[in-house]
């Protein structure tokens, strides 16, 4: 039987789940990403492979979830564990990808062949510790230094967004600022900041707010000297 590979992408506790538009019967239902592996092409870089042409990111394999399940009499298929390295997933075989926690995968319709690995899936997602609130933003008034950033965060295993800044009365013709905004710890985003000339943004209330230097002790100018009776 050809062997066929497909992707659980995880990031910080949530799975990426993508919605087919093909065949007809398959249309509407999800899945995890993947395909066939080629002839003398290894499980693992097949896998690296598909969901780059699928959906325009790159993956690596950190390990596969137990067991396989047959397609039909010509195929069986086989779950990989992966972490995204380099870039965003955008849809470019199916219609919608979705990030998935633990208690959200029986939210969408599941392609049958993705059904038996969902109970050991969950189980991987529950284990894994949730990543803590982004309590920092980089902020740059290039698009290009603000993708950058983003990219080098994402490749270090954080979640990472860019987005353009606007505030609420501002034209959309104006000089907007990026911001990147990651779960990576702030001392990480400070050093990028300062790398492409951007500046951090740390909310006033955050716990990830450096506390204040103490204030200065009032020390005498002059040795005190003691009146002895």
């Amino acid at each position: 039987m050809r062997p066929v590979v497909g992707a659980a992408v995880l990031r910080g506790g949530r799975v990426l789940a993508a919605r087919r538009t093909a065949p007809p019967a398959a249309a509407g239902r999800w899945e995890l990403p993947g395909g066939k592996v080629e002839p003398g092409e290894a499980a693992a870089v097949a896998v690296v492979r598909e969901v780059a042409e699928e959906l325009g990111c790159t993956v690596e394999v950190t390990g596969w979830l137990p067991g396989a399940t047959a397609i039909g009499e010509t195929h069986v298929l086989r779950v990989a564990l992966a972490r995204l390295v380099d870039g965003e997933p955008e849809p470019r075989e199916h219609d919608l990808v979705r990030w998935l926690g633990p208690e959200e995968l029986d939210d969408v319709d599941w392609l049958d062949p993705d059904r038996p690995f969902l109970a050991d899936l969950r189980r991987v997602l529950r284990a894994t510790p949730a990543p803590p609130t982004a309590a920092a933003r980089g902020i740059f008034f290039e698009e290009d230094d603000a993708r950058a950033v983003g990219a080098r965060l994402r490749a270090g295993g954080f979640a990472a967004t860019v987005a353009r800044e606007r505030l609420a009365g501002e034209d959309d013709d104006e000089e907007h600022p990026w911001a990147v905004t990651s779960d990576a710890p702030v001392p990480l985003v400070e050093l990028l900041v300062e790398e492409h000339d951007g500046w951090l943004d740390l909310e006033p209330d955050s716990a990830a707010m450096p506390a204040p230097p103490p204030a200065p002790l009032d020390l005498p100018s002059a040795p005190r000297r003691i009146k002895r009776p």
